[in-house]
């Protein structure tokens, strides 16, 4: 079975940072991307994958079975560079987690239809009571606009 790169970079990760900072004790740690691709040239892994080893340490499902919570990253704004930083809390708020997840696998996979009209019945009437303050939507259309077309 062939081992996808991003598993590769998850393995690596695992290996060089997160298991010896948990043998350690420590409650935090943090990798850094262009350490991480050092790492990954043991490998032989391709230098042209940036975003790729950045998106792989950052995924739930890293976070999920080392038992991690990222706590922030730093970088520049596309959080894909080899500047970046990610940094982890281990342990305990993860733990905290893990029931509310397992809560969410017993619901039955929705469509994006069902999720939309989920969602967006939490948002139905939320402005009622506002609109009708201002006498209809017209009028609340008006004020948003933020001129009254009746004095002109």
């Amino acid at each position: 079975m062939d081992v996808s790169l991003s598993e590769k970079v998850r393995a690596m990760a695992l290996r060089k940072y997160v298991q010896p900072a948990k043998e350690a004790g420590k409650s935090e740690l943090s990798i850094a991307v262009k350490d991480l691709l050092r790492d990954l040239d043991e490998i032989r892994f391709p230098g042209n994958y940036v975003p790729l080893v950045c998106n792989a340490i950052k995924t739930r499902g890293f976070q999920r079975e080392n038992d991690l919570e990222i706590t922030g990253i730093d970088g520049p704004q596309s959080k894909t560079s080899p500047t970046v930083v990610v940094h982890y809390r281990v342990g305990s708020e993860g733990q905290a987690r893990k029931p509310q997840s397992i809560e969410s696998k017993t619901h039955l996979p929705e469509d994006p239809a069902a999720r939309a009209h989920r969602l967006t019945n939490k948002l139905r009437g939320l402005l009622k009571d506002e609109i009708a303050a201002y006498g209809g939507a017209e009028a609340f259309m008006r004020w948003v606009r933020g001129h009254d077309e009746d004095s002109e």
